[in-house]
């Protein structure tokens, strides 16, 4: 298991039931992942106003067409059965008098979203899964320990290698390897991801041979604290949910005259809005407006947030939160099925590391907890069901390469260059100027596999980043997370998905009225 954020826990929890070996890796700590970042909750049709079908339609709604219907049906089916295990794993979810709390997020159409300590759901999930890792021996944690490239033989994949803490490279062989590192928005300047985010399981699936898809789609969250000196921390959608507003520099209300939904149309839109009404004036930030929530004793509703913003010398309801779009969530990744099979026999992905067809083009809110639950359950039933063992495949041990010393500079260049020219509003003209910026920055990266963390994910964030431009660029029209002001609307001939795999051509592959 390459991950410890809630799909690699959850997977491997469920896995270690077979009494099967099962040894999870994690970058850093088991703390700092996207899972710890996640505020607003999780979403899952539980309450007898809502209803499987309801999510079904949000969620298809949201991804503007790319949806697999049946990856769809299969989360919103199958969710339910998901959070029940979370509670047995020991979850606390929020309740109130009448059961569990549901709060209501964009784009959805019921209150469906389960939520844990106010807005710290993610790190009390995070906690729980942690805590019964005790009860495994057969579970091995390292930490501080990084994936480097996949081992393949002719069967599939036989493992991976890796550094451990300090610096010294060795193999894992695995009879199944379970990608579930994440995504990559730390390609970006301004993201609301932790510094682990860099990409690194899509990048080894890339020079491995596997397909990967949907890697233009990038989700940029609207409301980040935009405060000089400050982290662009989260403002969950959830605020927005429970009623804070959206102002322009003239601290006027405008999402209404964007979209009937207003604060709580799909995050593409109100984060493309918020640019439009920032262009307007010049403005660095919009500003949300809380004051709404004062009868909803905001400090203990939203605790994280209220703690982070007074930190920074907010003063909550009462003042405005200063807050811009920046880049949140991957949708692109690798390709899986319904299964979690990457296409490669013993490889599997799960979570925001992957590209299931559940998220289209743009993902509906607190669906990635969700998808991280029903895809690694399916993962973990297919393991315990297997008789694979792990074999000792003869391949040579790559020659690493010492620190690359420039690291520093080409990744601050990258995360301007793929902020400004492949963010949030792209054109063919921009796109093709961060092509050769990419190139140049590429020379200055031998390529190889490195002996310190940061050169290596240097490494994947520049192989990542070219393969986003170039999807970007080939995508001849703006849907959901990706908006080219050179084709401002959707075409019918675009709709479908563009793959890459390595050493070929990328491929388009074409949907018939939106469902595959």
């Amino acid at each position: 298991m390459v991950g410890g954020g809630v799909a690699g826990l959850y997977t491997a929890l469920l896995a270690a039931e077979s009494g099967k070996r099962i040894l999870l890796l994690a970058k850093s700590g088991l703390d700092e992942s996207n899972t710890e970042q996640a505020q607003g909750g999780i979403a899952a049709s539980i309450s007898e106003q809502d209803t499987p079908h309801l999510h079904l339609q949000d969620t298809l709604n949201a991804g503007a067409g790319l949806c697999d219907f049946e990856a769809v049906n299969t989360l919103v089916q199958e969710g339910p059965a998901g959070i029940r295990s979370l509670i047995d794993m020991g979850v606390n979810f929020d309740k109130n008098k009448f059961g569990l709390a549901l709060t209501k997020e964009g784009a959805h159409s019921k209150r469906r979203i389960l939520h844990a300590r106010g807005d710290a759901t993610g790190k009390a999930i995070r906690e729980a899964l942690t805590a019964r890792l005790s009860h495994f021996p057969n579970i091995t944690v390292r930490t501080h320990t990084l994936a480097l490239d996949l081992i393949m033989d002719d069967s599939g994949c036989a493992g991976l290698f890796c550094l451990d803490p300090d610096g010294e490279l060795y193999a894992v062989n695995a009879a199944h390897t379970v990608m579930a590192s994440g995504g990559a928005c730390k390609l970006f300047q301004n993201t609301t991801n932790p510094p682990v985010a860099t990409g690194d399981g899509i990048a080894m699936a890339w020079r491995a041979g596997v397909r990967l898809g949907d890697m233009e789609f990038v989700q940029f969250h609207p409301t980040a604290l935009m405060l000089e000196g400050a982290p662009r921390f989260l403002i969950s959608e959830a605020v927005r949910g429970e009623g804070a507003l959206l102002l322009n520099d003239s601290k006027e209300r405008f999402m209404p005259a964007y979209h009937a939904q207003a604060e709580l149309a799909p995050r593409d839109i109100v984060a493309r809005a918020m640019v439009s009404e920032m262009e307007k004036t010049g403005a660095k930030n919009l500003w949300l407006d809380v004051s709404p929530l004062a009868d909803k004793d905001f400090p203990n509703r939203f605790p994280t947030i209220y703690q982070k913003c007074t930190e920074f010398g907010l003063k909550l309801p009462g003042e405005l939160i200063p807050v811009a779009p920046a880049a949140h969530y991957f949708m692109g990744g690798i390709i899986t099925d319904i299964n979690g099979k990457t296409g490669v026999p013993g490889l599997f992905a799960c979570g925001e590391v992957s590209c299931s067809g559940v998220h289209g083009a743009n993902r509906l809110a607190s669906n990635s907890l969700l998808e991280a639950l029903v895809f690694g359950r399916r993962i973990a039933e297919s393991i315990k069901g297997s008789r694979k063992k792990p074999i000792a495949v003869q391949c040579p041990a790559p020659a690493l390469l010492p620190e690359n010393t420039d690291a520093p500079a080409i990744l601050e260049e990258l995360g301007k260059t793929m902020w400004r020219l492949v963010g949030l509003r792209r054109d063919g003209q921009g796109m093709e100027k961060a092509q050769a910026i990419l190139t140049a920055l590429t020379v200055k990266v031998p390529a190889g596999t490195y002996a310190d963390k940061r050169s290596m994910e240097l490494v994947n964030m520049l192989t990542l980043a070219k393969i986003i431009t170039q999807a970007a660029l080939l995508r001849k029209e703006s849907r959901g997370g990706h908006y080219r002001f050179d084709y401002p609307r959707p075409r019918p001939g675009q709709l479908g998905h563009w793959v890459f795999q390595r050493g070929q051509e990328p491929k388009f592959k074409a949907m018939k009225e939106g469902i595959e």
